[in-house]
């Protein structure tokens, strides 16, 4: 009794030491945009007020200016895609984007901005501070911006009539204990962005439905979203309720606020059908649901809203309740590489052929980022496989309590799997995942993979299997209690490996050295 007394004492006493230590910074933006669509370009200023909170005086503040990434062959993006097999075929035809027509000012004072010393990294750039930013200090921060969107083939850009408004704005590298995080936009590895209050106003034409994180503020616009968007779940057979303007002007400006999110973006289309109902979780609250798809014939989206709801409802239960007042998801064209692409509050699904169950698997991994990338803001580009694994693992599990399918092996399972009980299925889908040949060890950072399927192999497929061996040795309940712990100490934070490691030794009371040490093993567990 009294050593394991002491060493529940050891364990709360490392977290509140490390929380104790924990810093991170603190960001607030207003932005304001407007939607050229004829030459599929955006024009836009922002405001950032950067409050330091590390114990750091900072001279100088790393910017993303991912559009870039986007704007000749010789960056890392394209350098990327061109040397992927499985890739390459994305820039067999695209149209460049950029972004130009920044002015720096700090505290109302011109600031000059230096080149990343890579050539590759022209999506990067370094903000110096006309005056130092000691702890504990903030700065309001200015610019103009002009955007000139690609055509699709890469999260952001146009493609038939829809706009894809990801990764837009000028945005600051994030600050931690272990320094800056600059990097250049990829197509194969994601991202690190540091929490923020976002205002932003979005001006588009009329006629165009948007989709945005954060909080619809037109109280007018909203009322008619969710009014057209219950009918369309009333009747989900024949003709759609269709939105028009309310406003017979050529223009109107769309205001969406959003709170403690890492990241902000938004899409637009004229032709997109609404689909809106509410969701009661575990505690009683009440979200907004939304789905915004295209008009086609015999489409799977017509159930979508349901997807989402059960996706939010089944990750809520698993590891703790969704914060966000309104969950979205939304149909986009089709990528040949991803099934969708996340966003706090909304997705983007890039999968127009899927059948149901793929649907429906899809669009609950890719809601479930809301926790594993939003919620629990890792470093996706170091550590993929806290983002994509985790959120895999529990992808499964929705999928085969649901289904009894799996959306590695599709329609090749047999009719005798499917008729198990939803665990015994799981137990033998990853008897088979297993023997998949994964080489690599899951701690790999994304640029440092050899190609995409790789990279998916490790760090989706992989970490599922690391996960599932810890369920398999002390059993789903305790799995569940851990992933709860950690979610509720690093909510709204940083974690590390480190973290999530000691958030599951702290629940289950136990040395997790030999499996944490699997994160670096080559090949099979």
């Amino acid at each position: 009794m009294k050593k394991t007394l002491f060493i529940i004492l050891l364990f709360t006493r490392g977290a509140l030491f490390a929380q104790d230590n924990y810093w991170q910074q603190q960001l607030h933006y207003t932005i304001n945009t407007e939607l050229n669509e004829k030459e599929k370009s955006l024009a836009g200023s922002e405001t950032i007020v950067y409050k330091n909170n590390s114990p750091a005086t900072l001279d100088f503040i790393w910017f993303h200016i991912w559009p870039n990434a986007y704007k000749n062959s010789s960056t890392a993006l394209m350098q990327q895609i061109k040397n992927d097999p499985d890739r390459k075929s994305k820039l067999d035809k695209y149209d460049a984007g950029f972004i130009d027509g920044l002015a720096f000012t700090v505290n109302g004072k011109s600031a000059v901005t230096e080149a990343h010393p890579n050539p590759a990294y022209i999506d990067i750039i370094k903000l110096i501070l006309p005056r130092p930013l000691k702890a504990g200090d903030s700065v309001n921060i200015q610019t103009p911006f002009k955007v000139q969107l690609p055509s699709y083939f890469s999260r952001s850009g146009f493609a038939d009539g829809e706009f894809m408004v990801c990764q837009w704005y000028p945005k600051p590298a994030v600050f931690d204990k272990d320094g800056w995080h600059e990097f250049p936009y990829l197509d194969m590895g994601e991202f690190y962005s540091e929490y923020a209050s976002f205002d932003v106003n979005i001006k588009v034409p009329s006629n165009y439905v948007v989709s945005a994180t954060g909080t619809l503020q037109n109280a007018d616009e909203l009322a008619l979203y969710k009014s057209i968007g219950a009918k369309n779940v009333a009747s989900r057979d024949g003709q759609p309720a269709l939105y028009k303007p309310i406003e017979k002007s050529a223009t109107k400006t769309l205001r969406f606020t959003a709170a403690n999110v890492p990241d902000f973006a938004w899409f637009a289309d004229k032709g997109f059908i609404i689909q809106y109902d509410t969701v009661q979780l575990g505690t009683g609250k009440i979200i907004d649901a939304f789905s915004y798809y295209h008009n086609r014939r015999n489409t799977t989206w017509n159930n979508s809203i349901d997807y989402i709801k059960d996706g939010v409802k089944k990750y809520s239960g698993w590891i703790g309740e969704y914060e966000y007042p309104v969950v979205q998801a939304v149909e986009g064209p089709k990528n040949n590489s991803s099934g969708g692409m996340e966003y706090p509050m909304v997705t983007l699904i890039t999968s127009p052929d899927a059948k149901i169950e793929t649907l429906d698997g899809v669009i609950a991994h890719e809601v479930g980022h809301n926790w594993f990338m939003s919620m629990l803001g890792s470093n996706e580009r170091a550590h993929t496989w806290m983002d994509e694994g985790l959120n895999t693992y529990f992808q499964f599990r929705y999928e085969a309590e649901k289904y009894r399918t799996n959306s590695i092996f599709g329609n090749a399972l047999p009719a005798s799997l499917k008729a198990l009980p939803a665990d015994k299925f799981l137990e033998l889908v990853y008897q088979n995942l297993q023997e998949i040949p994964m080489q690599t060890a899951m701690e790999t950072s994304a640029e440092k993979f050899t190609g995409s399927q790789e990279y998916g192999l490790i760090s989706y497929i992989k970490t599922a299997v690391w996960v599932y061996l810890l369920e398999s040795e002390v059993g789903r309940e305790k799995v569940d209690k851990a992933f709860q712990h950690y979610f509720t100490k690093w909510k709204d934070k940083h974690p590390q490996p480190a973290d999530l490691k000691a958030a599951f030794e702290e629940s289950l009371g136990t040395n997790l050295d030999k499996y944490f040490d699997l994160i670096n093993k080559q090949g099979k567990f």
